[in-house]
């Protein structure tokens, strides 16, 4: 069982996961990954499953995050509800698939996606750089081809969409608040249907660590869904009083941290 000092590092970062999973609709994951990458390999569990087992975790928790966000975002009347239904089935589909196809890249490989992939939203966040809005939200199957890409993304990563279907809906003349809350209503079913799918794909794989049910590690799962769920819906209702413009770039070198820490770890 690992060491009572690194569950408390947990509850901290899960704490602040879940506070900017309210604010920025970013979803808690880009924070739960590296946290759970370094939670296990500290703890020396997880072999070559660390990544598999960080991801599936980190789309677990945001199952319980997510739900507490849109829920307290739906209370403000912002979450559009047509654009989630336009949204919701290519979004299940892309990250049950990509929950699939993860199981079987090697986790140094999902480390590097993970990598390329926070340093370009750091990029994107810190000096906030968005496609001009100059259209609509397109028909069913533009929204069903769109979904279906952020739900493959997401599954690589382990996060809830929002840093893709943010600007893509803000892209879509979409309000930025109310792209934010649709952006955490869409989570929900990425977190769940990619937590399912990588309980799946990690059923019968060896080697895992006592208390994992696939490539879920239930013991870090519940630490950080309690913090999670108490603080999603504070960064919510944040979302609609702070200046999320600054919040965002320090929230960018943050990122920009951790991902340096995973490539020196890979590099090593």
């Amino acid at each position: 069982m690992p060491a009572i000092e690194l569950f408390l590092g947990l509850i901290a970062f899960g704490a602040i996961a879940g506070f900017l999973a309210g604010l920025l609709g970013v979803g808690g994951g880009l924070v739960i990954v590296p946290v759970m990458v370094w939670f296990l390999s500290s703890a020396n569990l997880g072999g070559d499953h660390v990544q598999h087992l960080a991801v599936g975790t980190s789309l677990a928790v945001m199952v319980f995050t997510s739900f507490a966000s849109v829920l307290a975002h739906h209370r403000r009347g912002a979450v559009d509800w047509a654009i989630v239904r336009g949204m919701a089935p290519g979004i299940v589909l892309g990250t049950f698939a990509g929950s699939q196809v993860a199981g079987l890249i090697p986790s140094d490989a999902l480390k590097w996606f993970f990598v390329v992939y926070a340093y370009a939203i750091a990029v994107q966040m810190f000096f906030n750089a968005k496609p001009t809005a100059h259209r609509a939200m397109p028909g069913r199957l533009g929204q069903l081809g769109a979904s279906g890409v952020i739900g493959v993304v997401s599954s690589f990563v382990g996060i809830g969409g929002g840093s893709m279907s943010v600007p893509f809906m803000s892209w879509c003349n979409v309000p930025i608040h109310r792209a934010i809350a649709t952006s955490a209503a869409l989570g929900w079913p990425i977190a769940v249907s990619g937590a399912i799918g990588y309980l799946a794909s990690g059923w019968n794989v060896s080697g895992l660590p006592w208390g994992a049910a696939g490539f879920v590690y239930l013991p870090a799962m519940a630490t950080l869904m309690v913090l999670t769920v108490l603080l999603a819906p504070a960064g919510a209702s944040a979302a609609h009083k702070l200046p999320v413009a600054r919040l965002k770039k320090a929230f960018a070198l943050l990122m920009a941290l951790m991902a340096s820490q995973m490539l020196a770890s890979l590099l090593r």
